[in-house]
């Protein structure tokens, strides 16, 4: 089973203490309910994804996140082996990291990650 390396980090800024921060030169997500940075707006793959309580975004790498273990489910795309992901500061779920897809069209999707809209706040430069 892959492993589920949220990539590396970034500038270390002191005054929070998550495992990894985002420039603050980058539009960034981060984690609602504790404001940890979970990924750079140029990570943002797809705004068009459903997750299990809403709208979902699908990135390519993230960051203070952790990984659960792989299960399969069935998915609106097909059969899925997916890891729900959470939030390393809170621990709040966020969405899931794709592990595998079984369809051939859907093959795009592994090793990526969802996160569910209600999770995510926009930091660092949107205005």
């Amino acid at each position: 089973m892959p492993s589920c390396d949220p990539g590396p980090g970034a500038a270390c800024l002191p005054t929070k203490t998550f495992r990894s921060y985002l420039p603050r030169c980058h539009r960034t997500y981060s984690c609602v309910h504790c404001r940890a940075h979970l990924a750079k707006h140029d990570e943002l793959i797809s705004k068009s994804f459903q997750g299990s309580h809403g709208r979902a975004y699908l990135f390519n790498s993230v960051v203070n996140v952790g990984c659960g273990p792989a299960e399969q489910r069935l998915l609106l795309t097909g059969l899925h082996s997916v890891a729900d992901i959470f939030c390393e500061s809170c621990k709040t779920t966020l969405g899931w990291k794709y592990e595998q897809a079984f369809e051939t069209s859907q093959k795009y999707k592994e090793g990526k990650y969802i996160i569910e809209m209600s999770h995510m706040v926009k930091d660092n430069g949107w205005d």
